[in-house]
């Protein structure tokens, strides 16, 4: 199948980090009143982020977290301790400011976005709301395939367009969010797929499933892999038999964003996964992540590893909605002030060691 033209243009504008942008705004950290290196990781945050924008004084103004939402039919197999009407439900309770990533997101002066791409819901325009649904929700992937490659590449496309109308809206840096009753599931299919990790190893409790759930969770996906039999040479393949609308979303905003040097904070576990998804399509998408935060979630430190990418936080946190990537974007937003505002030895009089 020929991949729409948006996706092909996007692919091939996606380069490595110039590492001579990083050597240049190390210089810099070096040249300020500390030992160097004694910042850590806001040191690397910054340089990072000042060689992914090849700007040695880059803007942070406009923060906009990135929701995507969609069903899944696999709720079926009881993988979940929520009913699926939970994903609309929440998504209301986004646009009404209510949720724990708006309250988060108010804290580190971010903008909350959402997108329908594939709810079972009809909602009314709002203004943070895009309409974007491919289909009111995914197939049920342990007995067909979750989507077709046309919808997976229609959903990708979604990821793109958006990731392009807010970078052309100001956007500085894009970060993560999802919801979707049941969607720990696919993405830990996806996860076992793109890692080779027996599936009981990056399978986890999801919404606090309990045990027997949980194991028929793992059943559900195993029994899926085995009818579909995915190849990870074929990521795109691999999202349409066994991923999620919103997994493809993320995937998409992703790409647009790294095609046009814009960093991105992901998010939990589902969001690594639309991250995966992205980096199997374009290996240098993730020069330009950061891993906000290390889940809770089984197989979120798995996926990691095989994205190169060390978390910033472990708290314990498991929630999603772009929760973990809002608390990122206040790290990396601290280190490019210490970058930018911090004094030299030379313009502070102070003596530099020998």
């Amino acid at each position: 199948m020929t991949q729409p033209p948006v996706i092909d243009e996007t692919l091939k504008n996606i380069q490595p980090v110039d590492r001579a942008w990083l050597q240049q705004a190390q210089e810099r950290l070096d040249a300020l009143t500390k030992p160097r290196g004694s910042l850590g990781r806001l040191e690397e945050l910054a340089a990072w982020y000042v060689a992914v924008r090849q700007d040695l004084w880059p803007p942070l103004a406009r923060k906009v977290v990135v929701i995507f939402a969609g069903d899944h039919g696999v709720v079926a197999e009881g993988v979940s301790a929520y009913p699926p009407e939970v994903t609309y439900q929440m998504v209301t309770n986004f646009l009404a400011g209510g949720a724990g990533i708006n309250v988060l997101a108010r804290h580190v002066g971010a903008e909350v976005q959402v997108v329908d791409i594939g709810v079972q819901h009809d909602f009314e325009p709002h203004p943070q709301l895009h309409r974007k649904k491919i289909a009111p929700g995914t197939r049920n992937l342990a007995v067909e395939p979750a989507m077709t490659r046309e919808e997976a590449l229609r959903a990708i496309e979604v990821g793109i367009t958006l990731a392009r109308d807010n970078i052309a809206a100001g956007a500085d840096i894009l970060a993560t969010g999802e919801m979707g009753i049941a969607n720990t599931t696919p993405a830990a299919a996806l996860a076992a797929v793109f890692t080779g990790l027996p599936v009981a190893e990056v399978t986890g409790r999801g919404t606090g499933v309990d045990l027997d759930t949980y194991v028929r969770k793992v059943e559900v996906i195993e029994r899926a892999l085995a009818r579909h039999t995915p190849d990870p040479r074929d990521p795109l393949g691999v999202l349409a038999q066994v991923g999620g609308f919103e997994i493809a979303g993320l995937a998409g905003l992703i790409l647009g964003a790294v095609a046009a040097r814009r960093p991105v904070v992901v998010d939990g576990y589902i969001a690594t996964a639309g991250a995966l998804v992205a980096a199997r399509l374009a290996p240098p998408v993730a020069d330009y992540l950061i891993a906000a935060h290390q889940s809770a979630e089984n197989g979120h430190q798995a996926m990691l590893a095989a994205l190169g990418l060390t978390p910033l936080l472990d708290l314990g946190l498991r929630l999603g909605e772009g929760t973990g990537a809002a608390l990122g974007l206040n790290l990396i937003e601290a280190g490019l002030k210490i970058y930018k505002e911090m004094a030299t030895f030379t313009e502070a009089g102070v003596s530099d060691k020998d």
